[in-house]
C-alpha cells in the first residue's frame, strides 16, 4: 500500500471502523515524506506524500469502512523546564541557543530532548525542571534556524 496525502487526524472523527491499526513513529520521522513503515498488525505501508507537510500524531493514512490506519508518535525523553521569571527563561533561553539545541513551547513549559549536559546546567541555575517522557507536536530536529541576513 501506497500513501500518498493524509485523509484528515483522528481527533476530528465523530465515529470510527471497527478495526484500527498503528504507525508507531519517532518524533523525528514526522519530517520524512518518503518512508516504509509497518503497522502493529504488520501491514507493510509507503509513505510518499506529495505536500511538503509533516505527519502528526493521530494523522489518518487510510480508511475505509472496515480499517484505519493512524499515526501514532513515540514519546520523547524530553527536559521539561518550567522557568520561574523571566530571568531564568533568558538564561536558559541563551544557554540553548549556544549550543544549538532546539526547543519547543508549550504553554508555560520549555521542552527540549534529553541532554545530560542541560541537566547539569539546568541545575546550577536552579531553574525547575522534570524529565519526562511525552508525545511532541513536531520533530525536534525540524525547528530550524538560519544566521542568514
Amino acid at each position: 500500500m501506497i500513501v500518498e496525502k493524509i485523509i484528515g487526524n483522528i481527533r476530528t472523527l465523530d465515529h470510527f471502523p471497527p478495526h484500527m491499526e498503528r504507525v508507531y513513529m519517532d518524533s523525528d520521522d514526522l519530517v520524512k515524506r518518503i518512508q516504509r513503515v509497518v503497522t502493529d498488525h504488520g501491514t507493510e505501508i509507503g509513505i510518499r506524500l506529495h505536500e511538503a507537510k509533516e505527519l502528526t500524531d493521530g494523522d489518518i493514512l487510510f480508511m475505509n469502512e472496515k480499517n484505519i490506519i493512524v499515526v501514532s508518535v513515540l514519546p520523547d525523553d524530553l527536559l521539561v523546564i518550567r522557568p520561574t521569571s523571566i530571568k531564568q527563561m533568558g538564561e536558559i533561553a541563551h544557554q540553548l541557543g549556544n549550543r544549538h539545541l532546539p526547543a519547543q513551547f508549550e504553554g508555560e513549559e520549555m521542552l527540549v530532548q534529553y541532554d545530560y549536559l542541560v541537566e547539569e546546567l539546568l541545575k546550577q541555575l536552579h531553574i525547575p525542571y522534570q524529565r519526562e517522557k511525552r508525545k511532541v507536536k513536531q520533530a525536534f530536529r525540524h525547528i530550524g534556524h538560519s544566521h542568514a541576513g
